[in-house]
């Protein structure tokens, strides 16, 4: 069965370029087109694709705002590959907060486009490594500036930080405090392997420093997120680190 793609961006040349590129791949499909974020919306109820390629800068509705509806839609299993020549933090974090399973920059190659839509497309996230590194250090470095149950809450660069990654409600603002019954679910393993996410590491280097499979592994993070209720790993690291599981330079 073909993967089901929506292409979305208010430039009509860029969605010819990425349905060449898609239809091009055996097993990937591109359904429809849209040029904002409303008629992405429209789109996804009538077309049902598997994976959304969204732009962020689009006239009317932008690609955030039609990712945090599109992922809070209960009718729709679409995942979001936000897809942007803006290689802001700003962006990466309130596409994540908006419930987005990758993160893509416009000039990626071909090659790197096909496989992102095929890892989100199996219930995977994506991000490239560096990406990757930005959110465990931009996260960490929030943690640190965010105060614990019973601290002042603090004023200057800590809460404009959290203003400008997004302090809304979203997926990540959301998550339940630290200590809280979703937290306590988690068995010893499953605490590890959450910390073991926290540091970005694939399932194979977990599954080679717990001495178990790599099918365990997966196991284990399923249920994590599951337990959690994130909807991917790359929502279990800025978990981990706003929650104080993992400390920066632990």
């Amino acid at each position: 069965m073909s993967i089901r793609v929506l292409v979305v961006d208010d430039q009509s040349l860029v969605r010819a370029g990425f349905r060449t590129i898609l239809d091009s791949e055996d097993g990937i499909e591109v359904v429809g087109e849209a040029s904002d974020g409303a008629a992405a919306i429209t789109q996804v109820a009538a077309l049902q694709p598997d994976v959304v390629c969204m732009d962020v800068q689009m006239p009317g509705m932008d690609g955030l705002e039609a990712t945090r509806r599109i992922t809070a839609d209960a009718t729709t299993s679409a995942a979001v590959l936000v897809l942007t020549t803006f290689n802001r933090e700003d962006y990466l974090f309130e596409a994540l907060e908006a419930g987005a399973s990758g993160f893509l920059l416009k000039n990626s190659s071909p090659e790197q486009l096909i496989e992102a839509v095929q890892v989100v497309a199996r219930g995977d996230a994506l991000l490239s490594p560096d990406v990757t590194r930005r959110v465990i250090e931009a996260v960490a470095s929030r943690a640190e500036r965010m105060p614990r149950a019973g601290e002042v809450p603090e004023t200057g660069a800590g809460s404009a930080l959290a203003s400008e990654t997004g302090a809304r409600s979203s997926s990540v603002a959301a998550m339940p405090v630290s200590g809280s019954p979703e937290l306590d679910s988690l068995t010893d393993r499953e605490r590890e392997v959450l910390e073991f996410l926290a540091e970005g590491i694939s399932n194979a280097e977990i599954a080679q420093r717990m001495w178990v499979g790599e099918a365990t592994v997966k196991t284990h993070v399923s249920k994590v997120l599951m337990k959690l209720g994130l909807r991917d790993r790359v929502h279990a690291v800025v978990y981990a680190y706003e929650h104080g599981i993992v400390r920066p330079g632990s």
